[in-house]
């Protein structure tokens, strides 16, 4: 039979799968409103500055990530979406800078800032955000409706990276450890797509993308 902790995470993994995404569907919605500022300045070299910039940032994601993981049990569990919400904080400033780095800060837009975050994680939920033609980047422009419809399904994979977030908090240090690691590799990526995306040419198709019953995630 399956031991009480055993039941007690099960019961919570199924509260997870239940408000899960409509958590993370309004945590997501700051994401794709105003773009942060950068200090950084166009670099004659921006590849070796923006991973630069991209090490410092993981580490700080790393740090963020597992500190907050560190409360064991169902008080861990409070913590999930504070800490997933605190490494994307970084994420998103990270690609504002490797784009001012590139001397794209001006063109950089929520949709590209959406992409570079979860295409590596949620790749079905941002296909419609970027085109690759070619060696140019068409960057759409998406209406509110289909933001909603966007936050949905990358809510919804994030709902399910949750519930191993949620077991790894019922084992103390070696949980936060495992999160904290996560988190390095999960903003290297980001800085891998914005490095990927910002080399490139990038056009703006000038018309808003609809809602168009997109094929779900």
């Amino acid at each position: 039979m399956p031991t009480r902790k055993a039941q007690t995470i099960h019961s919570q993994a199924s509260d997870a799968q239940v408000d899960g995404p409509s958590l993370f569907e309004q945590a997501l919605l700051p994401l794709v409103g105003k773009i942060p500022a950068s200090k950084e300045r166009k670099h004659k070299v921006p590849l070796d500055a923006a991973r630069k910039k991209a090490n410092a940032a993981a580490a700080r994601a790393a740090m963020a990530a597992g500190a907050l993981a560190l409360p064991p049990g169902p008080l861990g569990w409070l913590t999930i979406l504070p800490e997933m919400m605190g490494v994307w904080k970084i994420q998103k400033q990270l690609v504002a800078d490797i784009a001012a780095l590139y001397g794209k800060h001006a063109q950089l837009t929520p949709e590209q800032v959406v992409y570079c975050l979860f295409q590596h994680t949620a790749a079905a939920g941002v296909r419609d955000l970027v085109v690759r033609v070619g060696q140019r980047t068409i960057v759409r422009r998406a209406s509110p409706l289909l933001i909603r419809t966007l936050t949905r399904r990358i809510g919804a994979k994030l709902a399910q990276r949750a519930l191993g977030k949620g077991v790894a908090r019922w084992l103390p240090i070696v949980g936060a450890v495992g999160v904290g690691a996560y988190a390095y590799y999960d903003t290297a990526q980001v800085a891998a797509t914005a490095i990927n995306l910002f080399e490139g040419v990038i056009e703006m198709d000038v018309k808003v993308l609809p809602e168009d019953s997109p094929s779900p995630a």
